[in-house]
């Protein structure tokens, strides 16, 4: 069936209603339940969406409808505006509420940074500030920086020195990364750990596509010093949750390491520089919440203490 040059302008909000309502509930009758319509009409508008389109979205199997390819596809960008749109609704009812109701401050962040920076930071900022709310969402790059750009949170947290279009951004920290080790492991009765000392060592590491972890990689390679890479991960809380485990050693950022201290986990110091930074992102052209600059001062409080703490650990 060839594609319809022109299908895009016939394509209405209803059609893509439709569609993401078929794949919340894998069936048109499930779907039209969701819409408060009949199973028939569900049928019609999706049939007419493919016809658009010039090609098919579903495998009609016993009842279910089954995704193509293309379908998932589609639906990864229905997703992401369909966040959109609720964030236009929740403001537009956010502003028929009294001027002194309290608005929820939205930050996007890093997941390490949802785990080891903003927790303690948010309570700073709800005790001095007990009747705030704040709404964290956790993104990997680059959705967040594409989010960011849109405008569509009150602040955001990133490990990029570089700010996004649409932004600008200021350092709340610049630190460099530690050494992970299981407790009671051989390493930790040194206090720096050099390149060296990982040596034959089973090593956790973060995933290939990990910009720390290609530094991390150059630096053993420069040096011709081999490790047991033995597990590898996304995340550098997975990352200290298999070393806690004693399945590795690791090199992690300080945030995530000092929130495991103790917990069957050494954080050592490392002879090397592997540079880590965290910086808060603002929006430029969204209204902004007093509660920004509440979690700001929170923020710089936070660092300054666990700066502190990573001293007294490592």
């Amino acid at each position: 069936m060839p594609y319809p040059e022109d299908a895009a302008p016939r394509i209405g909000h209803r059609h893509i209603e439709v569609f993401r309502a078929v794949m919340l509930a894998g069936s048109a009758t499930g779907a039209a339940e969701l819409l408060h319509t009949s199973q028939p009409t569900v049928s019609r508008e999706l049939a007419r969406l493919e016809s658009l389109l010039g090609y098919s979205l579903f495998d009609r199997v016993q009842g279910r409808l089954r995704p193509h390819a293309r379908a998932l596809a589609l639906w990864e960008e229905v997703q992401r505006s369909w966040q959109g749109l609720d964030r236009v609704v929740d403001r537009a009812v956010a502003l028929g509420r009294p001027a002194d109701a309290a608005q929820s401050l939205s930050v996007l962040c890093l997941p390490a940074l949802s785990h080891a920076l903003l927790p303690g930071a948010a309570a700073r900022m709800l005790a001095a500030h007990p009747g705030a709310r704040v709404s964290v969402t956790p993104q990997e790059p680059p959705l967040l920086e594409e989010w960011m750009t849109a405008q569509r949170f009150d602040m955001g947290l990133s490990e990029q020195v570089s700010h996004p279009p649409g932004t600008r951004s200021q350092l709340l920290l610049s630190l460099d990364e530690v050494a992970v080790l299981p407790a009671g492991h051989a390493l930790a009765a040194r206090p720096v750990l050099q390149l060296a000392d990982f040596a034959d060592q089973p090593f956790v590491s973060l995933s290939a596509d990990d910009p720390y972890r290609r530094q991390i990689d150059a630096l053993f390679a420069e040096a011709g010093v081999p490790r047991q890479m033995r597990m590898e991960t996304h995340s550098a809380v997975a990352v200290c949750a298999m070393v806690q485990r004693g399945l590795g050693v690791a090199i992690v950022n300080p945030l995530t390491a000092l929130a495991v201290a103790g917990q069957g986990v050494v954080v050592r110091r490392v002879g090397f520089s592997v540079p880590f930074s965290v910086s808060l992102v603002l929006p430029l052209y969204r209204a902004a919440l007093e509660e920004v600059g509440w979690m700001v001062e929170a923020l710089k409080a936070e660092v300054v203490d666990l700066e502190g703490r990573l001293r007294q650990v490592v």
